[in-house]
């Protein structure tokens, strides 16, 4: 058994770290509030956008736009993989690059070669360990990133699409269902598909009735504008998504790291005062021993 001192410094040291934390699952906290209102806030807008490019794509049949055609190009692919700049929220970043390794190995037995965007550090130190290369560097993208910083990529992938340098684009993410479920997920963002999607943050309502609607100027000229922003709009989503499931992924990972310690502390405490005991009766022992041998 350890001596006393050793279970001291032991229990301290686990002490400090649950200190850590504790501290780190209340600002994770914290942030996962912040981001939860932020993806909630554009997932209307996201939605009715989606809504109204379907209702326009339904009402000109026959309607031949570059970001819904299919690509005669099709050897040629573009992935983004979203990850965080941080660790310590378990297996948040480890799932969704396992999901994009899946896909870069499915495309690649079917011929595709496949262009990989990193967005943050770990993702990126990721492909560099396992030595595949990248055709983009993400790492400046901030944790919970602005419409701002996220249009540049969609309009990349846009113009490599319509010229014909890729056939499709798809984005690796973590899908935010819910507080208790987060799913690593892969959505095709090129060619356009308005196909219904699983609810996400704020579990959309049921589908409305469709509805026949009047349309100035003509549908193609209002597809001309609103299939550019609804690209933008779903790759902005992932990020922001991904960023809910992240702070999500730390806060229960801290919660569980905070529990273990607090149970360590127990034991180590339990453990100390079994030390302790066993050295007073020691102490006793020699006393009684002592007094027997004089008397």
């Amino acid at each position: 058994m350890a001596n006393r001192r050793e279970i001291l410094k032991r229990r301290d040291a686990v002490r400090n770290i649950r200190k850590i934390t504790r501290t780190m699952q209340l600002i994770a906290t914290a942030q996962y509030q912040q981001a939860y209102k932020r993806a909630s806030a554009t997932k209307p807008y996201s939605e009715k956008l989606s809504q109204m490019v379907g209702n326009l794509t339904r009402a000109s049949a026959g309607l031949d736009h570059p970001l819904m055609a299919v690509p005669e190009r099709r050897d040629r692919s573009a992935l983004v993989v979203i990850s965080s700049a941080r660790g310590l929220c378990g297996g948040y970043n480890s799932n969704v690059l396992h999901a994009a390794v899946d896909h870069l190995d499915a495309q690649a037995a079917d011929g595709v070669e496949t262009d990989i965007i990193a967005a943050r550090k770990k993702a990126i130190t990721f492909f560099d360990f396992v030595g595949r290369g990248l055709a983009e560097r993400l790492p400046g993208v901030s944790d919970m990133p602005a419409f701002g910083e996220i249009e540049p990529l969609a309009n990349r992938l846009m113009e490599s699409f319509i010229a014909g340098e890729i056939g499709s684009a798809f984005v690796a993410y973590t899908h935010f269902y819910s507080t208790t479920r987060q799913r690593p997920a892969l959505m095709q963002l090129l060619p356009l598909s308005f196909e219904a999607e699983e609810p996400g943050v704020g579990e959309a309502t049921a589908s409305p009735k469709a509805v026949e609607f009047e349309f100035s100027p003509a549908p193609e000229e209002i597809l001309g504008q609103l299939l550019p922003s609804s690209v933008r709009m779903r790759l902005y989503q992932a990020f922001t998504e991904s960023a809910v499931s992240e702070q999500m992924a730390r806060m229960v990972a801290m919660t569980q790291a905070t529990d273990a310690a607090e149970e360590k502390i127990k034991l180590l405490t339990r453990e100390y005062n079994r030390a302790r005991q066993t050295a007073i009766t020691m102490e006793l022992l020699d006393i009684v021993g002592g007094a027997a041998a004089l008397g």
